[in-house]
């Protein structure tokens, strides 16, 4: 109730005198159905204007000397947070905290109360505080009506569900409620976004306090309900041996309440199907085997896309990074087509002809580097690529990429697929696959739901190989070319 909301909303109103609105505010007006990113879209005068009125209560701390970082920080993550709600077009404040606290809706705006700003114009005026609108008798009728109706609305259950985490710090970015302009691109580190190192620290102080997995993306396909949740943890908490326990814990809430909601296939995405987190979600299946959602770990697909990104006529395949699930399938069934699999190291040599001993012919420790076709997983070195031949093709069959060192080489994407295009609301990248593509992990939950298999995917069992494949490319989800590398082009 202090003089920024004070002027703001005069300012406001004057803004919708049809002089000011004709040639100005009609701008911003213009988005009905608001998202967050419509709380900035303004015109320069009036972005002008907004400066100089946000600027007030800095400069008052400023001359009076009691500024500090601290204020500066929570005034300006204060005024970007509620407007950004205010815009956000889904309401997330309960009517339980008005019932509770019944002063609180003078002093607290919600988006249901600023939606009706924009769908009828004259009314609700307020910036964060409805408190003015009350007075000068411009507030909404509906406003109550609406907020009640809104926190009442039923929730849509899925069909299917992919339980991913987030990559990095960074990666929150990444999210739709995020930064739209990066949302839709292939997530990686942006040197501007160091300048947002306090929001980024609070996003990771929340992932430590808040131990519930949120929604990052609903969509449609055919008759399909799609949602992708997200365990608010990031990618260097699973290597942690302190948080292994809690985060089994969210993913196994995950899976229970996505039973109890009735959901039909639930698909591990990331780190959440690690063999020494939970031996591929097996851990989640034997500890309560009454389970009706079908838990997905994918790799029967990612093995299959691996598989027919290799090049026809190939002889001979390096095979380099940890020995996952997927690793292992791939190396036996290249072995059973007649191709040699080479490794660097012993072990893994040992290890892939002790389990398929009746192949062991076809396994070789790699001394020359010959080969132009690499299969990598994770723990791939730069020593150990820049011992690939020049021209080499790496392809990936882990769910992480691996830094990419050879400029004179092709780097394949991580196992994925281009989406039909019935398929809609993909309008944000899944980490570092490019857009309209999606995860073999994500897809995988997705064509189980759609053949209606009844059994699980996980611990140590596959699906038949060649029948996900058909039954993946029948479903309208393409196989995606190896991205054309320019230096190379020139050899």
């Amino acid at each position: 109730m202090g003089p920024v909301e004070f002027l703001y909303y005069w300012l406001h109103r004057a803004l919708h005198h049809h002089f000011l609105y004709s040639r100005y505010h009609s701008h911003h007006h213009s988005s009905i159905v608001t998202e967050p990113i419509t709380s900035v879209i303004h015109p320069f005068a009036e972005h002008i204007s907004y400066l100089f009125l946000f600027a007030t209560p800095l400069l008052i701390l400023v001359f009076t000397k009691t500024a500090s970082m601290m204020a500066v920080f929570g005034y300006v993550t204060y005024i970007d947070f509620m407007n950004n709600m205010g815009h956000c077009n889904f309401e997330i404040v309960p009517m339980w905290l008005f019932n509770i606290f019944p002063c609180l809706k003078y002093l607290m705006y919600t988006p249901s109360f600023h939606s009706l700003h924009h769908t009828q114009f004259k009314t609700n005026y307020s910036l964060f505080m409805p408190f003015y609108d009350y007075i000068y008798d411009t507030l909404d009728k509906a406003s109550d009506q609406l907020h009640d109706s809104a926190s009442k609305r039923e929730e849509e259950i899925p069909d299917v569900v992919h339980l991913t985490h987030l990559t990095t710090p960074e990666s929150i970015y990444h999210l739709r409620l995020g930064f739209a302009y990066l949302a839709c691109k292939p997530c990686t580190s942006k040197w501007y976004l160091c300048l947002m190192w306090p929001m980024t620290a609070w996003s990771m102080i929340l992932t430590l306090a808040y131990g519930r997995t949120f929604i990052v993306e609903g969509n449609h396909f055919d008759k399909l309900k799609l949602q992708s949740w997200a365990i608010p943890k990031y990618s260097q908490q699973y290597f942690i041996r302190s948080q292994k326990m809690p985060i089994n814990k969210m993913i196994e809430e995950a899976i229970l309440d996505a039973d109890k909601k009735g959901i039909k296939v639930l698909s591990l995405g990331l780190l959440n199907q690690g063999e020494d987190l939970n031996s591929y979600g097996g851990f989640y299946v034997s500890k309560h085997p009454n389970l009706k959602v079908k838990v997905i770990d994918g790799s029967s697909l990612a093995t299959a896309i691996v598989l027919n990104s290799i090049p026809n006529g190939t002889t001979q395949v390096l095979l380099r990074g940890k020995l996952t699930k997927v690793a292992y399938t791939i190396a036996f069934t290249l072995c059973q087509q007649g191709v040699q699999v080479a490794t660097m190291h012993k072990d893994d040599y040992v290890k892939l002809k002790n389990s398929f001993s009746s192949f062991g012919k076809n396994f070789i420790i790699e001394k020359s580097y010959t080969q132009k076709t690499w299969l990598v997983g994770e723990g791939l070195t730069e020593e150990e690529q820049l011992k690939a031949p020049k021209g080499t093709l790496f392809i990936t069959y882990s769910q992480f990429p691996p830094i990419k060192y050879r400029k004179d080489c092709s780097y394949h994407f991580t196992p994925a697929m281009l989406v039909p295009s019935s398929i809609q609301n993909v309008h944000s990248c899944e980490n570092w696959l490019p857009r309209k593509v999606m995860s073999a992990w994500r897809i995988a939950g997705i064509v189980h739901c759609l053949e209606g298999w009844s059994e699980h995917e996980c611990n140590y069992t596959m699906h038949n190989i060649d029948k996900v494949w058909r039954s993946t490319l029948q479903h309208g989800f393409q196989p995606l070319s190896v991205p054309i590398n320019k230096e190379l082009a020139h050899y």
